[in-house]
């Protein structure tokens, strides 16, 4: 197996999922499910189904919730003997409404990871995966749950220097944090049209004009997502448009990071960077159209 560390949201996902059109205001029958999620663990998921055996640096209480949280994650595999455990912080959640006509709202409640801060990366200061001599040269996933002085601190930190970095927003509502990275020699971006629009403060129309205007701004590598539209992976002198598959959408939350974990996945096994991109895209269709778990 490949390792690899995801850095970022450690939480218990509270989903409210109706088959009917929504609005504000609506008030409908439904399902209410409670999974283990984040950012940083659900590409921890999809990665472990693919074969990569991935490590989680976050932040979780030491509570009733975090106990179960970290007791799910170790039945699925996932390493978390390096996640930062807080006395006296509360496990995070995140909550969302998912309506027939795809997600209504949600609210991400990440304030223990945000307070615990630069103290989740004690194992690539301290060891076992790297040390200010020794930086980790693998492959990492970060996602913009972290705060911005943090995110701008691993931006120029030697500790990040001979990573391949991975990045994702988390949601266009903390797409912004991400602008420090954006120029980091070995980062990819993995953002949607409105995260991609946010972060070139323009409105363009489609993936490509997004991918081509980060480029511009100094991003190394950047993957695009637009929906049912094409997406466009850029960078290295090589530009890629793909459509992803016509899919009935019976849920949304985690399908960024499912396509994220599926390329980074693709890649890692020596995939070629269409191949890499059609497995993502067709990964991330089967998820939203419900057909595979995370």
């Amino acid at each position: 197996m490949t390792q690899v560390l995801c850095i970022g949201s450690v939480l218990w996902d509270m989903i409210g999922h109706s088959a009917s059109h929504m609005k504000q205001g609506s008030d409908v029958p439904g399902r209410i499910t409670r999974l283990p999620g984040g950012v940083a663990l659900n590409i921890a998921m999809t990665l472990k189904r693919f074969g990569v055996d991935p490590v989680v640096l976050s932040s979780v209480g030491r509570d009733a919730e975090g106990d179960a949280l970290i007791s799910a994650c170790k039945g699925m595999g996932i390493d978390c003997d390096y996640v930062y455990r807080s006395d006296d912080l509360p496990t995070d959640r995140y909550m969302a409404i998912e309506g027939a006509n795809g997600l209504i709202a949600a609210i991400a409640d990440a304030h223990s990871l945000e307070t615990t801060g630069e103290k989740i990366l004690a194992p690539l200061t301290l060891g076992p995966f790297g040390t200010p001599e020794s930086p980790f040269s693998g492959t990492i996933s970060l996602d913009g749950n972290l705060t911005q002085n943090l995110l701008e601190y691993i931006a120029v930190s030697p500790l990040f220097a001979k990573c391949n970095l991975c990045v994702a927003p988390a949601s266009p509502g903390k797409a912004e944090r991400l602008l420090p990275l954006i120029t980091h020699k070995r980062a990819l971006l993995y953002v949607n049209l409105e995260e991609a629009n946010l972060l070139c403060q323009t409105e363009y129309q489609t993936a490509s004009e997004a991918a081509q205007a980060l480029l511009i701004k100094g991003a190394h590598r950047v993957l695009v997502t637009d929906g049912a539209r094409p997406a466009c992976d850029a960078g290295q002198g090589q530009s890629l448009l793909q459509t992803p598959p016509d899919v009935l959408e019976t849920r949304v939350t985690g399908a960024g990071d499912t396509f994220m974990a599926a390329h980074m996945a693709a890649e890692l096994a020596g995939a070629a960077r269409a191949e890499a991109l059609h497995h993502a895209l067709e990964t991330a269709a089967r998820y939203v159209s419900g057909d595979t778990a995370l």
